[in-house]
């Protein structure tokens, strides 16, 4: 089998810590389909593809992976032939190699050749951020797709300065929506992302579900932005709580975006929802808080609440040094409280968030020292010591 395409990395998600803090124990009790269904899966190599795809396998679905080659097995499993996984290789552009680097040839097809033969019930298109793109994959697959299910954002919305706002929001735009750029500040990002949605609408109507989930979570996550909090908590001594406990605060466990996109193609929901949780009736950046501390109960760590104006004087920025955390104030008051009541309904569900805060340490934990996961996002060490000085010489 070739390297490029077959090799597990050493850098896998589980490694010598073992199957116990395998990012995709949690599917183990889904539970089997009555009907097994035919699921293309565009993508699934990533951070939420392997969750998806453990989530099919759970139960008992048919499974094509269309991808590269570059990047697949190195988030803790290898799909390999024994899973009864057909494999596909090409580019989601139809104008490039699977593999540019290398020459063409029968395993290194051009664009979406690998596709124009067979059928399936849904296609799961986790890949997408260009609607020239993600268009192109909707139009091939439409006479052969029952359902296209395709990831989005909740960045698509123009603003979040409204408590309660649902799918209903305005879109954000693009000046140019032929634009292949995210922009200097990801402003590019959403708008596209939206444009995505209306291309896949337009090549199969009445077929398509969109998702928009927010920042997705838990163990096998790329960014380090929520690890970061079992992992400070973990790490002993003085930490800062940013704002109030009583925060609020929106996520999305990937094991819970997995169990509901698979129940969607199940039931073969469409139209759009957004992603995101509450734990009911709410989630806040205090319980987040207080489970990562619970997560690491003998490290001693303790939380001090600074409020938002003493970190914004101090240049300590939310969501960059304090990921996840925006307050609650101005243009960005609605960010965490958006309604997924019509989510809810449709068949979300969410993991307590102990649950993710633990789980999310202990898959960190378990990586090997040089794993391109080892990533942590926030405030250096010591910055957040003098940003703690000054809190407490501020207050007397």
């Amino acid at each position: 089998m070739s390297q490029t395409r077959r090799t597990f990395l050493a850098s896998s998600a589980v490694g010598a810590a073992g199957l116990a803090l395998s990012p995709y124990a949690a599917y183990a009790s889904f539970g089997r389909a009555a009907k097994p269904l035919r699921i293309l899966i565009l993508g699934g190599t990533g951070f939420i593809g392997p969750h998806i795809v453990e989530a099919c396998l759970a139960r008992g679905h048919k499974l094509t992976l269309f991808n590269r080659g570059r990047t697949e097995k190195v988030t803790g499993h290898d799909f390999a032939d024994s899973d009864g996984i057909d494999r596909r290789y090409g580019n989601r552009d139809p104008e490039k190699l699977a593999l540019e680097d290398q020459p063409a040839g029968p395993d290194n097809p051009k664009g979406l050749s690998s596709l124009e033969e067979g059928e399936w019930d849904a296609v799961i298109d986790n890949s997408g951020y260009w609607p020239r793109i993600v268009g192109a994959s909707a139009e091939l697959l439409a006479p052969r797709v029952k359902q296209y299910l395709f990831i989005s954002t909740v960045s698509v919305y123009s603003g979040h300065d409204v408590v309660g706002a649902d799918t209903t929001a305005p879109l954000g735009t693009m000046e140019d929506p032929t634009l292949e750029d995210f922009g200097a500040s990801f402003e590019n990002y959403g708008p596209a992302k939206a444009l995505c949605e209306q291309a896949v609408e337009r090549a199969m109507p009445g077929r398509a579900l969109s998702l928009r989930p927010g920042l997705i979570v838990g163990p096998g996550d790329l960014t380090g932005r929520f690890t970061y909090w079992p992992v400070r908590a973990s790490r002993g001594g003085e930490m800062i709580a940013p704002g109030t406990p009583n925060d609020p605060l929106q996520m999305i466990d990937a094991r819970d975006l997995a169990r509901w996109a698979v129940h969607c193609v199940e039931k073969n929901t469409t139209g759009t929802f957004d992603a995101v949780g509450p734990q009911a009736p709410e989630l806040t950046m205090g319980m987040v808080v207080d489970a990562c501390l619970k997560a690491s109960p003998d490290a001693g760590t303790t939380a001090t609440w600074c409020d938002a104006e003493f970190l914004e004087a101090q240049g300590v920025s939310p969501w960059g040094h304090m990921p996840l955390w925006i307050p609650p104030r101005g243009d960005s008051v609605g960010f965490h409280q958006r309604d997924v009541s019509s989510s809810i309904a449709a068949g979300l569900t969410f993991l307590p968030v102990e649950k993710t805060c633990k789980d999310t340490l202990a898959w960190y934990n378990g990586l090997e020292e040089d794993s391109r996961y080892r990533r942590i996002a926030g405030i250096e060490a010591d910055r957040e010591a003098e940003v703690l000085a000054a809190w407490h010489e501020q207050q007397g």
